[in-house]
């Protein structure tokens, strides 16, 4: 039944929306630059005025060809916001545009240069504290490759959300096998290379079709909630979130297909990036994998995958949400965010 109230309510967020052109607070976190590199900026978070330091410093790691603003969405659903609110050091990585010139940039620039950088700034810049590591779908990777490469020190923990590990259990990903034989496994390198990497266009075209059916159904979903500001201001978000994605080097996506995708070598864990092979079993950190129940690009078998390779040292955990939504979803405030302060006090407090 529609009552008065919530037509008023819908009558208002249409009228705000008309009026003002937003319901989301866009506003970001502000921050400061620390470091910057080639595909690097690496960012500190100010904490909100009167708020005191408390806890380990923590970087946020996103995938490629997307913003870091996944991790600071808008406010009232924002990941740094929920951090620095609680008084955490909190640092963030930036890639910027992914360019023609860039094309040659393979997944190990990220693991050898980009974020030991990051981890590295991150650390000096807390006062030396170890660093705990948060990484989100291919960010979650690189964040698990870089501690394998790596080693320990200056990580104290490693959490990923979202990051399939084994790409055999992507439904998404099924469909492109029989083309991938017909086609002799060189149609994607070889698109790859002509155009210098996945443009923009089509990286928020994929995302899209990932969830195909909420894109569909969301004029629908839209009109039964325009009562509800906090949904509206979520969807807004999310579609200037989808409009800030960026391309994919061309060596990194042949590597992609290569190690991950024909070779599966992350379920593995021995993927082999530019001569060199990297043994996951080697990440010593204690580390949590969480994987969204409604998540079709990294459903929870894939995920859970890291898990296995790791025994005695991670932990899965599954959370609501799709690919986004366990990271950024309304219920990710209540659920994702909480599992990653329990974890990160847990660690604290054994290493202390």
């Amino acid at each position: 039944m529609i009552t008065l109230d919530a037509v008023r309510a819908a009558a208002g967020n249409v009228a705000r929306r008309a009026l003002f052109g937003t319901l989301a607070d866009h506003r970001p976190v502000p921050r400061t630059l620390l470091n910057e590199g080639r595909a690097r900026s690496v960012y500190a978070y100010h904490r909100p005025v009167g708020v005191s330091r408390r806890g380990e410093p923590v970087l946020l790691v996103p995938p490629l060809a997307v913003p870091d603003s996944c991790f600071d969405l808008r406010r009232g659903c924002s990941l740094v916001e929920h951090l620095v609110t609680a008084g955490r050091p909190t640092y963030g990585v930036e890639y910027g545009e992914i360019a023609f010139a860039d094309r040659e940039l393979g997944l190990e620039h990220w693991i050898d240069e980009v974020l030991p950088t990051a981890v590295r700034t991150a650390h000096e810049h807390s006062g030396g504290k170890p660093v705990h590591v948060v990484g989100w779908c291919l960010g979650g990777i690189l964040a698990a490759l870089t501690a394998a490469r790596a080693g320990a020190h200056p990580i104290a923990s490693l959490t990923v959300v979202a990051s399939p590990f084994d790409f055999s259990a992507i439904p998404l990903l099924r469909p492109l096998r029989p083309l991938d034989a017909l086609t002799g496994r060189i149609a994607i390198p070889a698109l790859s290379r002509a155009l210098g990497g996945i443009p923009a266009p089509l990286v928020r075209r994929a995302f899209q079709i990932s969830a195909l059916d909420k894109h569909l159904t969301k004029p629908f979903a839209v009109a039964a909630n325009l009562a509800d500001r906090d949904y509206l201001a979520q969807v807004e978000a999310v579609e200037r979130f989808t409009a800030g994605m960026v391309g994919y080097p061309g060596r990194a996506v042949a590597q992609i297909y290569r190690e991950f995708f024909l070779a599966n070598a992350l379920a593995t864990g021995s993927p082999t990036l530019d001569g060199t092979r990297i043994d996951l079993a080697d990440i010593t950190q204690p580390t949590l994998v969480i994987a969204g129940r409604d998540d079709a690009i990294a459903p929870p078998r894939a995920a859970r995958a890291l898990v296995d390779l790791l025994p005695g040292r991670a932990r899965f955990s599954t959370a609501p949400g799709g690919h986004l939504g366990v990271l950024t979803g309304r219920a990710a405030r209540d659920t994702t965010w909480p599992l990653i302060d329990r974890f990160h006090a847990g660690v604290t407090s054994l290493s202390g």
